[in-house]
């Protein structure tokens, strides 16, 4: 894809985010769904052997970022260390994740993901740590997640927006099983869902948790398969949590079935 393609595209996802307003949340409004999604073409790569710290703002310029040497692996383990790894109101913008992807990236408070893509997830994309924080996706997509796309261990708010996932097992998870639990709310708006792929988010109820969904796109399940939203019952002792239900309620899962197109 030219880079004009792809700067259009994340000037869309922008202007999609901005959109995406409180009042449009509580208000049930339905925002229009998500186009196809068009994957970039790297300007470049770089091996990434050591965690690359963000302060700020950094735009990769499209670049494309793999692990090698102690983040080559491409397993699945978990704790890992990412390729990225933002600090406190950090920006990431513009870059591709290759494989091996190692932990994706780490948010350690408040962060802004803009035009970031996964070619293929290693353990996580991104983890969102903190409590209290606001942590946007904007744009950008992810595919080849064997399980998690997004793991939400902090508290706060996640929104993500003008996202594309393809071949995933949860677009985003709010952590079953961490030592220290929140409250989580996340909003997803504008983001095109292609299968296979097994739920739209997982949350846990018996900690508050809450998932918006407005304007998502399914491709390609016509047995509606994918759960849009999966209910758990949490914990803080490490176990695998039990599942709790499925299916909007006003409360857990906010959504209708007018904000869910097929196609």
């Amino acid at each position: 894809m030219s880079e004009s393609r792809t700067r259009h595209r994340a000037a869309a996802a922008v202007l999609g985010a901005v959109a995406l307003t409180a009042g449009a949340i509580t208000t049930g409004l339905t925002l229009p769904a998500a186009s196809a999604a068009s994957w970039p073409s790297p300007n470049g790569s770089q091996a990434v052997t050591k965690s690359i710290p963000v302060s700020g703002t950094v735009d990769g310029g499209m670049k494309r970022y793999y692990g090698s040497g102690d983040l080559g692996s491409g397993g699945q383990d978990e704790g890992q260390d990412p390729l990225f790894d933002l600090k406190d109101g950090a920006t990431l913008k513009n870059v591709i994740l290759g494989a091996p992807a190692a932990d994706g990236v780490h948010c350690a408070g408040s962060c802004t993901l803009q035009n970031v893509w996964w070619e293929d997830v290693g353990e996580d994309a991104a983890t969102f740590r903190g409590t209290g924080k606001t942590y946007n996706v904007i744009g950008g997509g992810a595919r080849k997640a064997s399980d998690k796309v997004f793991q939400f261990n902090g508290g706060g708010t996640l929104n993500i927006s003008g996202f594309a996932v393809q071949d995933f097992g949860k677009l985003v998870r709010s952590c079953g099983n961490c030592s220290s639990q929140y409250k989580r709310t996340i909003n997803v708006s504008n983001t095109e869902v292609t299968a296979p792929g097994k739920a739209i988010g997982g949350i846990n109820t018996n900690y508050g948790d809450s998932l918006t969904l407005r304007g998502i796109t399914i491709i390609g399940d016509s047995s509606k398969k994918i759960v849009p939203c999966q209910k758990y019952i949490g914990n803080n002792t490490g176990k695998e949590p039990t599942e709790n239900g499925s299916g909007p309620d006003g409360t857990y899962c906010k959504y209708s079935s007018s904000d869910i197109t097929y196609r």
